[in-house]
């Protein structure tokens, strides 16, 4: 398997991803939250370094760039989602309040506060809406992007050998 490969599997990975979070937000109806907005920007951010090194083909160096920039923006988003677990495991009187929706933030302030506001989270994004096999949407994500960021990081210190799994 090739690094090329690795990075076409990460791509689709994250599209599939991002099509299962407008399916539930266009067809289910849960509206996504700022912390959800954040987490679908890493998943944005991973495809597209996926796609480039997709199109380009890198070895060596440029194969180990790319890991690196994978792990970061997956790290990125694994870092939102965490946030968003702790919001969910807070009791509901330490919960924040809720906040606008983030159309409504994107149209009246700058975007250095609306980053800001989406960061620290608000009551929305706390509420469980959904579960499977015990897990929600935020648990879910932090899954796909740990193990996102593990195979960055494997894309980062592997030199690649004759017969190794991945090839430059």
């Amino acid at each position: 398997m090739t690094s090329r490969w690795v990075f076409g599997l990460i791509f689709l990975v994250c599209a599939a991803l991002l099509g299962v979070a407008f399916y539930m937000e266009h067809v289910m109806g849960l509206e996504p939250c700022p912390l959800c907005w954040l987490q679908r920007f890493g998943f944005m951010g991973a495809g597209l370094v996926s796609l480039l090194a997709l199109l380009q083909g890198p070895t060596g160096f440029g194969v180990r760039l790319y890991g690196l920039l994978v792990a970061l923006t997956a790290g990125a988003g694994l870092a939102v989602a965490g946030r968003q677990l702790w919001l969910q495991s807070l009791p509901a009187d330490q919960v924040p309040a809720c906040g606008p929706s983030v159309d409504y933030m994107l149209e009246v302030l700058p975007w250095f506060e609306v980053l800001s506001t989406a960061l620290r989270g608000t009551g929305d994004c706390a509420t469980v809406v959904w579960r499977f096999l015990g897990l929600s949407i935020p648990g879910w994500t932090a899954v796909f992007f740990s193990v996102l960021v593990i195979t960055g990081l494997v894309l980062l210190v592997r030199r690649p050998g004759r017969r190794e799994w991945i090839r430059g």
